[in-house]
């Protein structure tokens, strides 16, 4: 077999869709701050000069949904008029409903057909965790959540005065036969400037940039450098595209190198699985490769809607895992509590922390400690595999009794 290459990109906090996700996920902390229970579906449209939210939440508390968003449009750093899209100047439109009576009554706990929490949908999420990384990440997706993160830093510390908020980078990883990293073969970074600065000079920054991110057992003297591409990258953000929550699912999960069940996370309270499931499934595969029972490992998890329990659970080891894939899966059921409630509970979904994972990835996070990012359950699924092992041998020992003809009258 020959080597192949991956690519997987990240964006900075400044891209519009970015921009859109992380006003979606500050009402959402808004909203659970005040009142946990709150159902959130904040959907958020942003161009040039206008912020427009929707979609449904009910909630007992009162936010200044106008603040929030203009606090947060600052915090990521469009403070400048001269950007087309700032703070103070641009239209805020509210266009909200409350949750459908119809999906309540499937979550709400004692109501619909089933009396336990049900899932606010159906769908299925994949969770996915590989031993490429230290965060068992990819490493394309790892590489370019870092150099876009390193951009940041280099733009809110001033460190890089004409570096502005929009940003995105893609990263190539060269792999060998056997599918293992070996070298970065391209790094791409699209950054967005003050008008007066010289390309030569965003150039040599970025470059460096990259240096102090990649390892450099990943560089060599073949690795290119794509710093800008088009040459001139002065107008970004809002005022250029129009962004949109939840259009950026790929970067916020595995950089493509795991299926993804097509739900996006932003301004979803924990009682969507779209989330919350996806979460689960994520700290399952995490636990499954820390413990050692695979070197890269898939989990889907299926619902119904106002059902509790997962209609599916599927454990994909690609030919890596130690033990055999269904006694994973039973020890998963025995370990992982996987309804919604249990999720929600397992984790600690409703304090207010979504925010944070609106720019830099959802998983894999180093600057930032999630509950679904540890790997506390690491002796325990082994206990259970181990229980799962003697069981199926005790089963294959059993001897089926005979029936003897003629034994009874």
């Amino acid at each position: 077999m020959s080597h192949s290459f991956f690519s997987s990109e990240s964006v900075c906090a400044g891209h519009p869709d970015k921009v859109a996700d992380q006003i979606s996920d500050a009402i959402l902390d808004a909203l659970l701050q005040k009142d946990p229970e709150a159902r959130v579906a904040c959907e958020t449209l942003v161009t040039s000069g206008l912020v427009l939210i929707a979609g449904e939440i009910t909630t007992t508390a009162y936010v200044d949904y106008q603040d929030v968003v203009r606090r947060t449009i600052k915090e990521i750093g469009y403070e400048d008029p001269v950007l087309g899209f700032d703070w103070e100047s641009c239209a805020v439109l509210i266009a909200l409903n409350k949750q459908s009576p119809d999906i309540a009554m499937g979550v709400d706990e004692g109501q619909g057909l089933f009396k336990e929490m049900g899932a606010g949908d159906q769908g299925m999420m994949f969770g996915f965790a590989c031993d490429e990384t230290p965060e068992l990440m990819p490493l394309p997706i790892t590489l370019a959540h870092k150099i876009a993160r390193k951009i940041e830093d280099l733009r809110t510390e001033k460190t890089l005065p004409y570096l502005r908020p929009d940003g995105k980078t893609q990263v190539t990883v060269e792999y060998d036969e056997k599918f293992r990293p070996v070298r970065v073969d391209t790094a791409v970074i699209s950054t967005q400037h003050a008008e007066d600065v010289a390309h030569e000079t965003i150039v040599k920054d970025m470059r460096k940039a990259i240096r102090d991110v990649v390892p450099a057992c990943y560089l060599d003297d073949k690795t290119r450098y794509l710093i800008n591409p088009t040459g001139r990258f002065v107008v970004g953000g809002p005022m250029a595209d129009c962004g949109l929550t939840g259009r950026k699912i790929v970067v916020d999960t595995y950089g493509g190198m795991a299926r993804h069940g097509g739900g996006c996370f932003s301004g979803k309270d924990p009682s969507k699985v779209d989330r919350a499931g996806a979460y689960a499934a994520r700290y399952v595969a995490k636990n499954v490769v820390a413990a050692g029972l695979a070197k890269k490992c898939e989990v889907q998890i299926a619902y119904a809607i106002g059902y509790a329990d997962p209609v599916s659970v599927k454990v994909t080891t690609f030919a890596t895992s130690s033990v055999g894939e269904e006694v994973i899966n039973r020890a998963i059921r025995k370990v992982f509590s996987l309804t919604p409630k249990g999720i929600i509970e397992m984790l600690q979904l409703k304090k207010p922390c979504y925010r944070k994972t609106a720019s830099g990835g959802h998983f894999g996070r180093t600057d930032i400690s999630f509950m679904w990012e540890a790997v506390d359950r690491v002796e325990e699924l082994k206990k259970a595999v181990k229980n799962e092992q003697e069981k199926k041998l005790n089963e294959s020992r059993q001897e089926k009794p005979l029936m003897h003809v003629g034994a009874f009258s």
